[in-house]
């Protein structure tokens, strides 16, 4: 059986946003944050990326602007196309950038 990805992909988006909890919601647009940061440290417009991925503009427009969640198939084609591993979108940002300052300070106080 033969399904149009693309179509069935504009169509198995889900609302998350009413049941979920807040966690949850912060999870995603830190997800989707990173979507758009890596989409324009690639210099690409949505477009361009949507071109690449396989995707609707309008999709990519939706995810980047927190209207649409976007499946698993859709992550996967969104980091083909902008070449990184899907694995650094859901990274700790947070904890990476604390154990980076902590290294900063403790070089800055080793040669002070």
């Amino acid at each position: 059986m033969y399904v149009n990805t693309k179509v069935l992909e504009t169509h198995i988006m889900v609302d998350v946003w009413e049941d979920a909890d807040p966690e949850f919601k912060e999870q995603v647009k830190q997800i989707v944050s990173r979507i758009r940061e890596e989409r324009q440290k690639a210099r690409l417009s949505q477009m361009e990326l949507s071109f690449k991925a396989g995707l609707s503009q309008n999709l990519v427009n939706g995810i980047e602007n927190g209207r649409m969640t976007p499946s698993l198939l859709t992550i996967l084609r969104i980091c083909k196309a902008l070449q990184i591993e899907p694995a650094s979108l859901f990274a700790d940002l947070d904890v990476e950038r604390s154990a980076a300052r902590e290294t900063i300070i403790e070089l800055i106080k080793k040669y002070l």
